[in-house]
């Protein structure tokens, strides 16, 4: 299938579920991956409209009081099922060496696409403090020349990590604060 019918068909199915969104499917485009990228069976030469923000997520089902779960499914709708892994159900090394295996090939075939998307990839990772530094391990063992930007939505009870990077200000710090991000 075409990348340009496989995002219409996607968009198609969207449409219902972002009606009296401020969002429209088009917006979604900046940060889907469509689904031939995974596989690297299509040569797609020069597309000129890739994702601004392509994004794979990582999410563990279980943490933050089952409300992975309910993340799973929104990120799934959102997006293509094969961006968003749960990590009950697969490991996240399977799934990064599985794409960057692709994307090498098909940069090696001359797809200027999946060229851009290995630029520009980004990952969400959310679960607890285990599960992000799972993940950025994972990243770690890779020693990928051009490592993606991490983004992590804290689930666990603890989520010690963002407070000890400085990406949440604690609450300790504002009496009135929860945790807010910076």
């Amino acid at each position: 299938m075409s990348l340009i019918r496989g995002w219409n068909s996607f968009k198609r199915k969207l449409e219902p579920l972002m009606a009296g969104s401020k969002y429209d499917a088009d917006f979604l485009k900046e940060f889907y991956i469509p689904t031939y990228i995974f596989s690297g069976e299509t040569n797609i030469s020069d597309v000129p409209d890739a994702p601004k923000y392509p994004v794979l997520v990582f999410i563990n089902s279980k943490s933050g009081g089952q409300l992975g779960g309910d993340l799973l499914v929104t990120y799934r709708t959102l997006l293509n099922e094969r961006q968003v892994t749960d990590l009950g159900e697969e490991a996240p090394d399977k799934v990064l060496r599985r794409l960057y295996i692709s994307l090498e090939k098909l940069k090696q075939e001359n797809d200027k696409f999946a060229a851009k998307i290995y630029e520009r990839l980004r990952i969400i990772v959310a679960g607890g403090d285990g599960t992000a530094g799972w993940l950025l391990g994972v990243l770690c063992d890779l020693k990928l020349s051009h490592p993606p930007p991490i983004a992590t939505v804290p689930l666990g009870t603890g989520n010690n990590l963002p407070f000890a990077f400085g990406w949440l200000a604690s609450s300790h710090e504002d009496e009135n604060s929860e945790g807010r991000f910076l």
